[in-house]
């Protein structure tokens, strides 16, 4: 019959198959990974479904670089794409809404190479990423004895948790802590040994809150249970964490900053008013001196403005974690960190339903941190 003149299609795709792969792994061994002369003859001597195997070896030897090649070949022609991509002008620009489901968008090697080379003495510095050991912490409360349950925190806390083990770090979860729990945790972490070889952190504090702190588990009027923000800050300072001096260290939250502001969604704020004046002008006046001396490197970005609420949808989580995750996903490749910020910040620009605006305050950076997604 007329069909069996004709080639099988099955074994038409399998060659075709056979014929990309040799040349991927040909392109990986001669761009990358330098084999030696006995298993480059091992290598070119094989049969293509056999070239893989050949490779097993040295792959095992140096995985991570490996990985990251066979990655970057795969997607070569995104890349080449992404590399002559022009930035993105940094302007208002509208609601970044989006699903936590939005890749994180690697930046290709050559632009990471450029922009350490061209701005070498303006940026942080980018340990090898073999050799590095970030951290990154998250503290969320979510059950209270008084004040209210935080619902929908859980989203919060899946999306920062995959977004930062995206940017290279591993993320420790506490929840359900007290004011006093949350100081010693942030002390061990401060004190982790993990940290010198690091070249960053992330802290992630998501709880209600007044002005002055965030709120423990037990907090109530009668007897309040808060974490000062100034204790936070001075327990990551150079004195008490010398193996992040001189490091950049971020601290996000997601909470309340006061009772201002009055739309029908969750409140991340208790009840009860704080007494703003409970701490004396004097102690102020220290504290500032203090801090001028001791931090450095530090960037915060709260949820809100001073004196006003943060919001939070009881499904889907708080709108400004959302777009946080969704501008560093979009933009951390090609932008330094208070860039990315700035963008999330556009994102509330217009008053909606979600009416907050995201600040960034305490900074001491004194260069440009990129995180360089991928390298």
């Amino acid at each position: 019959m007329a069909e069996d003149n004709k080639e099988n299609p099955f074994k038409v795709f399998e060659s075709l198959g056979k014929e990309i792969l040799s040349g991927l792994l040909d392109n990986v061994e001669k761009e990358y990974l330098n084999l030696s002369g006995t298993e480059k003859e091992k290598f070119y001597g094989a049969k293509p479904a056999d070239k893989l195997r050949v490779l097993e070896a040295c792959v095992r030897k140096k995985r991570d670089e490996a990985g990251r090649i066979l990655v970057e070949t795969l997607f070569s022609k995104e890349k080449e794409s992404t590399s002559a991509e022009v930035l993105p002008e940094i302007k208002a620009g509208p609601d970044e809404s989006a699903e936590f489901t939005y890749p994180l968008k690697l930046c290709p090697r050559e632009e990471f190479l450029r922009l350490c080379k061209e701005k070498a003495g303006e940026i942080y510095p980018i340990k090898e990423r073999k050799n590095r050991t970030r951290l990154a912490l998250i503290i969320c409360n979510i059950e209270f004895k008084i004040l209210s349950r935080r619902n929908g925190a859980e989203v919060d806390i899946e999306g920062m948790k995959r977004l930062l083990e995206g940017l290279g770090y591993s993320v420790d979860v506490k929840k359900q802590l007290t004011a006093m729990e949350m100081q010693s945790v942030l002390q061990a972490f401060a004190a982790r040994p993990e940290h010198r070889s690091s070249d960053s952190t992330f802290l992630v504090f998501m709880s209600h809150g007044f002005l002055e702190g965030i709120c423990g588990t037990m907090h109530s009027k009668e007897q309040p249970d808060m974490l000062s923000y100034d204790t936070i800050f001075q327990i990551f300072n150079n004195n008490n964490c010398q193996s992040l001096k001189d490091k950049p260290k971020i601290f996000i939250v997601q909470a309340c900053r006061g009772e201002k502001n009055g739309i029908s969604w969750h409140k991340d704020s208790p009840s009860v008013s704080a007494d703003s004046s409970s701490q004396s002008s004097e102690n102020l006046e220290e504290e500032t001196i203090h801090n001028a001396h001791m931090e450095k490197d530090f960037i915060a970005f709260w949820a809100s403005t001073r004196h006003n609420v943060s919001w939070r949808d009881k499904t889907q989580g708080s709108p400004f974690i959302k777009q946080l995750i969704t501008c560093f996903q979009k933009y951390s490749w090609c932008y330094h960190l208070e860039e990315v910020f700035q963008k999330v910040q556009q994102s509330f620009e217009k008053p909606s339903i979600k009416t907050q605006m995201p600040t960034i305050e305490r900074v001491t950076l004194t260069r440009d941190f990129y995180l360089f997604p991928g390298n």
